[in-house]
């Protein structure tokens, strides 16, 4: 049987929007099926997207909490431990701080240095601390330009002692050369350290504070 789409458009246009309960069975079954698709379209778009998004976040944020959780048992499982590190790194930094002079045994620590070439049979022919120090956040480090003259195993044997002073001391950009009379040249860059004590941390803070400031 052939299909008359012009009766049923003919229906179509007939019908009466105020009286929908007169309408021929083809346009009620279309009416149907709108309100039927538009009902759970219409609350996708009014509620239940909020409602997806909101779920979404929470998802989100569970699965943060959770990260946030595993951290957080690990560093409380792990508390002990840190504390006996942290206490192991307190011991070996005080370690080291009493390996820096203060302000009043720097002069000691000069003389130290000389006494140590001197010990080696090595002659001086340039002891020049640098007339600033360089100040850094909790010390301060001078650089001393050295220059001796003697024999290799000599120097050698002086920068050993250098390195077994009490005292922090490092030798830095070392060459060796011989002069005109063939005796053997070392130029060095002696570095000694001093801790700084209370009023000159406070000032480096304060200073630090006003290039930041800047």
């Amino acid at each position: 049987m052939a299909l008359d789409l012009n009766k049923y458009l003919e229906d179509f246009r007939r019908l009466n929007p105020r009286d929908p309960g007169t309408w021929p069975l083809l346009p009620q079954i279309v009416a149907l099926v709108a309100i039927v698709i538009a009902i759970p379209v219409g609350g996708y778009f009014v509620d239940w997207q909020g409602q997806i998004d909101t779920l979404h976040a929470g998802r989100q944020e569970e699965t943060k909490l959770k990260q946030e959780y595993v951290i957080k048992k690990g560093q409380a499982i792990n508390l002990d431990l840190y504390r006996q590190q942290l206490s192991e790194i307190n011991t070996q930094f005080g370690a080291l701080l009493k390996q820096l002079p203060n302000k009043s045994e720097m002069a000691a620590l000069l003389v130290d240095i000389n006494r140590a070439g001197l010990g080696r049979g090595l002659q001086f022919d340039l002891f020049k601390p640098a007339p600033h120090e360089i100040m850094k956040e909790f010390y301060a480090e001078l650089p001393i330009e050295i220059r001796v003259t003697g024999s290799y195993n000599d120097m050698g044997a002086f920068a050993g002692d250098v390195g077994e002073l009490p005292r922090i001391v490092t030798l830095n950009n070392v060459s060796i050369e011989a002069n005109k009379d063939g005796e053997l040249v070392m130029n060095a860059t002696a570095r000694t350290f001093r801790y700084l004590d209370q009023q000159e941390i406070a000032e480096q803070q304060r200073a630090a504070r006003r290039r930041h400031r800047r």
